[in-house]
């Protein structure tokens, strides 16, 4: 089987999150945007906070988010017990999500979860984190730490705030992340059969089928489970994983071929 390849965000996930930071920063903006376009923006010049805030937003508008986050961040540097200091973490780090600055977009929204932890904002700043993360997940063959991190922070983003809309796209992108790990299990176990290492490779399949059953690989990891227990010389495990499979998937190819290899390697042998 094919490895999949990474998920990616689809444009609802990123109206979803565009909104609600547009939503969030609707403080009134009553001073005019400042009009400098190079590094002199983010030094540190003394300003009131509704002239820093409206430049940073200003930059965003522009399609600047790298210097609008550095603005915003110079917003709660200025005036960190401003009320504009909180919107001014979340809109840094949608703005370094924006500018795909992932770790520093993570950062931004971590600060305003440890200052600001029941704040009516806090799904926002965990779906932000979220998908940073997500954004990070990297083809099956390399190492997906940050597959996991993702996995763990849509479940705690599930878990807080189960009723909220960012719950609900956390769980279309859970899918989509357990699809890929269960990926990476298969692409390593596919790796020890191919080296004759059958204990190991059993020990990867088996986690499939324990942990990512209801992913696309349930029914390839059912079939190399027969594989290996064959290889292992026993037969009995091998008849057994290819009537759950059968049972489960019936019509799916993968039992099929399991099927045939039983009968020509186990003829007889019934499951203990």
């Amino acid at each position: 089987m094919q490895t999949r390849p990474k998920p990616s965000t689809n444009r609802a996930s990123f109206k979803l999150l565009a909104t609600a930071a547009v939503i969030g920063a609707s403080l009134t903006l009553t001073a005019c945007a400042g009009r400098g376009g190079g590094p002199k923006d983010t030094a540190y010049v003394a300003r009131d906070v509704e002239t820093l805030y409206a430049s940073a937003k200003d930059r965003l508008d522009r399609g600047q988010p790298t210097l609008a986050a550095a603005l915003f961040d110079e917003v709660e540097r200025q005036h960190p017990y401003s009320p504009w200091a909180r919107r001014a973490q979340l809109m840094s780090a949608f703005s370094y999500y924006v500018a795909r600055d992932y770790n520093k977009s993570v950062e931004s929204a971590q600060r305003f979860l440890s200052i600001h932890p029941g704040n009516k904002d806090a799904p926002y700043a965990y779906y932000l984190i979220a998908l940073s993360y997500y954004e990070q997940i990297s083809d099956v063959t390399r190492d997906q730490k940050v597959t996991e991190q993702t996995r763990t922070a849509l479940q705690e983003l599930i878990r807080r705030y189960p009723s909220t809309e960012y719950a609900s796209d956390a769980k279309l992108k859970l899918d989509l992340v357990e699809d890929h790990l269960a990926g990476k299990e298969m692409e390593i176990g596919r790796w020890y059969e191919r080296s004759g290492n059958w204990l190991a490779a059993q020990i990867r399949f088996q986690n499939v089928v324990d942990n990512y059953q209801t992913t696309s690989h349930a029914p390839e990891a059912l079939y190399r489970l027969a594989e290996t227990n064959l290889a292992l010389g026993i037969p009995e495990e091998a008849v057994k994983n290819t009537a759950v499979l059968g049972a489960n998937y019936p019509g799916n190819e993968w039992y099929q071929k399991a099927y045939e290899l039983v009968q020509k390697r186990a003829p007889g042998v019934t499951a203990s």
